[in-house]
């Protein structure tokens, strides 16, 4: 599908993709570092535009979103390709490749699995979603009619033109901090720390619902140096009651000569993010049972075993034992 220059500008004989950070110049016929979005005729066409690669019903905690509606089911979906080159994806096979594949899906039909499912959100995820961004904006805009939240699983180069876009329709961003050093991200990701970091910092601005995660991999993030940077940079940034999700990397994709993370590294980042003022914080894919404290009097508010709920007291967003506010979506 073809695009007014809504998602696009023209340049000479080229047209620019305002979808990412990338800004991609394209000739006609060409594609984006995405491989998804194309000159064609002067316009901008998003290939994967009613193409999903990936559906699922999740809850809404594997994205991970823990201060989200908790407990609530979020219908998950992606397409291939993406803007980044990550080598330890863990969806690679279809943020890496070159075919444009998917059920043939329409706003509507994926809106109406939604409502079916009593999901109270609709999570765009797996791969980049802002390289799919005119699909899942006219997804949005209808489940909007529907009272359905939206959640962009995110790597955070966004344009900040896409991101204006998004108020309104967007409830929740999941945004990765992959790295602290910018010849990583541009190396390794084929990405951008500053553009991420400005990202964050715009979403945060807007008025979003903000989570930050940071894959920990052993050898590449995982000095205290780094993890303390990460985490100073949430604290003074974004917000101390900003939460982060330190998640375990395993061997996956290209990167297979690596170790998994160990427990140990985990709760050493735990430790650093807590020195760094960092109120909510939270391990990912391991074994560990994720609770939401009390900034104030700390008190056990919701206790998460995996991505299920075993205890929710919250009471309108509040602790129920010194009517402290929680920062969230609650309802």
């Amino acid at each position: 599908m073809s695009f007014k220059e809504e998602f696009f500008k023209k340049e000479k004989d080229k047209i620019v993709c305002l979808l990412c950070r990338h800004y991609c110049k394209l000739k006609e016929g060409q594609k984006g570092i995405c491989g998804v979005n194309m000159n064609q005729n002067g316009s901008l066409k998003n290939l994967v535009y009613g193409k999903v690669a990936a559906i699922n019903i999740d809850p809404i905690e594997k994205k991970p979103l823990y201060h989200f509606l908790p407990g609530s089911k979020a219908l998950s979906i992606g397409s291939v390709g993406c803007n980044f080159k990550c080598p330890f994806c863990q969806n690679w096979s279809i943020s890496q490749s070159k075919q444009i594949s998917g059920y043939n899906l329409l706003p509507e039909q994926i809106v109406k699995l939604a409502l079916e499912n009593q999901c109270k959100s609709i999570a765009y995820t797996y791969n980049e979603p802002t390289i799919f961004w005119p699909f899942a904006k006219d997804i949005a805009t209808l489940a909007k009619k529907y009272k359905i939240k939206g959640v962009f699983v995110s790597n955070g180069f966004e344009s900040p033109e896409i991101l204006e876009q998004m108020r309104g329709l967007i409830d929740g961003f999941n945004i990765d901090i992959k790295s602290f050093k910018k010849e990583y991200y541009k190396k390794s990701l084929k990405g951008d720390l500053q553009g991420v970091l400005d990202t964050l910092k715009t979403v945060k601005k807007l008025g979003f619902w903000l989570e930050c995660t940071t894959l920990i991999v052993p050898g590449d993030n995982d000095s205290d140096e780094e993890l303390r940077e990460i985490a100073n940079f949430i604290a003074k940034e974004l917000g101390k009651d900003v939460p982060w999700h330190l998640s375990a990397f395993h061997p996956d994709y290209k990167v297979q000569d690596k170790p998994s993370t160990p427990p140990s590294t985990l709760i050493r980042a735990y430790k650093i993010a807590k020195e760094a003022g960092l109120e909510f914080v939270y391990f990912g894919n391991v074994a560990i049972k994720a609770i939401t404290y009390c900034p104030r009097c700390n008190e056990e508010l919701i206790i998460r075993n995996g991505y299920f709920i075993e205890k929710n007291i919250l009471e309108d967003g509040k602790c129920p034992t010194c009517q402290e506010k929680i920062p969230g979506v609650w309802k």
